[in-house]
């Protein structure tokens, strides 16, 4: 006697959605003002966002990248941060302990766009390569925001080293 077919394709189904979501990516709400103008732009409208898992396995990210992390302070929670530098890269940074911070191997430096209203790399330092969960590639949610997410920094907020070799 075999199980009803209906019952059959949950229990294959449910195991292959999980891995897809643990290993390919989903979709996740976007909250706060952290990351404005880039993402939830106007406080009427909230963003949601597809999350690449795939796209960071190996620990590799970008510099302009958005990208979901655990929080260093509280594990529990995920952020949403742009990567602003990456290992051996020299931050002036905004409000931290020091002036200036060389980021560490297998680290990286996340601040949102908004400066001054974001808990970011500027409140608890460089974050482990291994708290990025995921890489945000496009908005998906509202319709009329649909778009990717192109990796970019504004130039007042690139490293010193990447901005002293721009202007040499």
């Amino acid at each position: 006697m075999g199980l009803p077919p209906f019952l059959r394709n949950i229990l294959i189904g449910i195991p292959i959605g999980i891995t897809f979501l643990d290993t390919v990516g989903y979709v996740a709400r976007v909250e706060g003002v952290s990351m404005q103008p880039a993402l939830n732009p106007n406080l009427k409208e909230v963003d949601y966002v597809y999350l690449n898992r795939w796209a960071v396995r190996g620990l590799k990210v970008e510099r302009g990248e958005i990208i979901s992390l655990s929080s260093p302070k509280f594990p529990n929670q995920k952020l949403i941060k742009r990567v602003i530098g990456l290992p051996g890269d020299v931050i002036g940074t905004i409000g931290y302990k020091t002036d200036f911070v060389q980021v560490p191997e297998g680290h990286c430096w996340v601040e949102g766009d908004h400066t001054g209203h974001s808990m970011d790399s500027n409140s608890f330092g460089p974050i482990s390569l291994g708290l990025v969960t995921a890489k945000a590639t496009c908005i998906v949610w509202p319709p009329n925001r649909w778009q990717f997410l192109i990796p970019e920094i504004r130039e007042h907020r690139l490293p010193l080293n990447i901005l002293r070799s721009s202007v040499a």
